[in-house]
């Protein structure tokens, strides 16, 4: 009969046995965030010293607590406070994760959101300075690129009831049909006339046309890279209108999209300029945006002028020509600002790129769309040869014409429109839609219930926060496709 072997277990292995237990009954994911995030290298000292400055009472509640909280809510696209502190009450791992020995209440992770927006704000710049350097690692061609978009936050106001608007509508209809309107009539344009510009309850909360309905919202700028990561957020209330005095408020028009399209291409230049401003290392060459801003004054500040100080000043600008405004030239153009053959007006020229002068300047060379080169066995080089049957110029090459894109950058912004180059690259646009939408949705910054200007100031900077944690997280663990969402790890861990 075999003897068993007897180990006499010590208090000290006990303890460590059931610390193994405990450490493999954790969620994978916060082990993850846990061993490859540390808040410490991203908030500032100025933050820490702020929220730990001498009251007379000692704080319940760690900064890392709190941030940690907020972070996990977005992530796990918790929609309310409320329904995060029922998540910290009942997970054990969460609330120890956190930092939480006693969960708060709700009143004070509203306080601190209020308090402590500026410090967040510092937070989130930190971020993108930190994974520049990451996006630049995955493809620096569209980390070289810059695109701006705005939206909004709805505020928990009576006139973002749908019935409120639906009301005036169907007043309106009623109203045309009693009259005899014409069919031109349009009930929609026309009540968005007639509604008040502002919420009764803020006059910050203004009316606007977004994702295609009406409602009242705090107005916020996003500008991502070609990835889709943010780069800069902006809550366009009175501070920043304060901190640009030259924007002043556009009166209102009968049209929501034609107000939303002048909106934007005012905001855009002031934007760009506090983006640059707070990211000095960040250059980037290429910006893209919508038939918004589409006109001349942007053109020239974002490929001319000296708008953003250092001589700094974007290459390329991707933009679509707004219908409503025809290019104006000598020449007979197309849709996309090429000229065409004199004689044919739907043949365009032939591109032979853009070429710089002895003294820096750049020009367009365009030639005869009938042109081919025709080579010389005996000489064993190729000439230019004209093939139009009914030529316009007595020159054997066909006609030729150059254009310097400094005179008309409207026309011609540092890129040629149709090219496959623009088609390719102008669908990258549609990263800061999606952006938009993922704060809003996974980030849950949409429908919350409250009105409170900092309070939803502060949701929109920690969805940003949240984001770029996801990066900086994705990039430790050599996952990047992962940068813009972490939900597949959710759902292994």
């Amino acid at each position: 009969m075999a003897i068993i072997p007897c180990n006499q277990l010590s208090l000290a292995d006990v303890f460590s046995d059931c610390q193994d237990i405990y450490d493999s009954d954790k969620p994978e994911f916060l082990s993850l965030l846990q061993s490859n995030i540390n808040l410490d290298e991203i908030i500032p000292d100025s933050f820490r010293n702020h929220f730990y400055a001498s009251t007379g009472r000692s704080r319940k509640y760690p900064l890392h607590a709190f941030l940690w909280a907020l972070i996990i809510q977005r992530i796990f696209s918790i929609s309310t406070d409320s329904l995060l502190l029922v998540f910290l009450n009942y997970s054990r791992h969460l609330r120890e994760f956190c930092g939480f020995s006693k969960v708060p209440d709700a009143s004070k992770i509203t306080r601190f959101k209020q308090e402590f927006l500026s410090d967040l704000q510092l937070v989130f710049d930190n971020l993108v300075d930190i994974t520049e350097p990451i996006c630049q690692a995955i493809d620096s061609a569209k980390s070289d690129m810059t695109i701006f978009d705005s939206s909004g936050i709805e505020a928990w106001v009576t006139e973002n009831n749908p019935k409120f608007a639906n009301k005036i509508i169907k007043q309106l209809k009623a109203y045309a049909k009693t009259n005899h309107f014409d069919k031109n009539y349009d009930p929609y344009k026309a009540a968005y006339g007639s509604m008040p510009s502002h919420a009764s309850a803020n006059d910050q909360i203004k009316q606007l046309y977004v994702d295609g309905h009406f409602c009242y919202v705090y107005k916020i700028g996003i500008v991502t890279n070609g990835l889709g990561i943010v780069r800069h957020l902006d809550f366009y209330n009175k501070d920043f209108m304060n901190a640009h005095p030259a924007l002043t408020p556009n009166k209102k028009s009968d049209s929501p999209n034609a107000d939303k399209s002048i909106h934007d291409a005012r905001l855009l230049i002031p934007t760009l300029i506090d983006f640059f401003k707070t990211h000095p290392l960040i250059n980037p060459k290429t910006f893209l945006g919508d038939s918004a801003f589409d006109s001349i004054a942007v053109y020239k500040a974002l490929l001319a002028e000296d708008s953003f100080g250092e001589n700094r000043r974007f290459e390329k600008a991707y933009i679509p020509l707004n219908a409503r405004s025809k290019i104006k030239s000598e020449y007979i153009i197309n849709e996309n600002g090429i000229p065409c053959c004199p004689c044919d007006s739907d043949l365009p020229m032939k591109s032979e790129g853009i070429t710089v002068t002895k003294n820096g300047i750049k020009k367009y060379k365009f030639v005869c769309p009938k042109m081919i080169w025709n080579y010389n066995p005996e000489t064993q080089r190729s000439h230019r040869k004209c093939t139009c049957e009914s030529p316009c110029t007595n020159s054997k090459c066909g006609r030729m014409i150059y254009i310097y894109p400094e005179q008309d950058l409207r026309a011609y912004p540092g890129i040629l429109r149709g090219t496959p180059e623009w088609d390719s690259t102008y669908k990258i646009r549609t990263t800061v839609e999606r952006s938009i939408n993922h704060f809003k949705d996974s980030f849950c910054l949409a429908k919350r219930k409250t009105q409170n200007e900092k309070t939803l100031h502060a949701d929109l900077i920690l969805a940003g926060i949240a984001q770029l944690i996801s990066v900086v997280l994705a990039d430790k663990i050599h996952q990047h496709q992962l940068i813009r969402s972490l939900k597949p790890l959710l759902v292994a861990s």
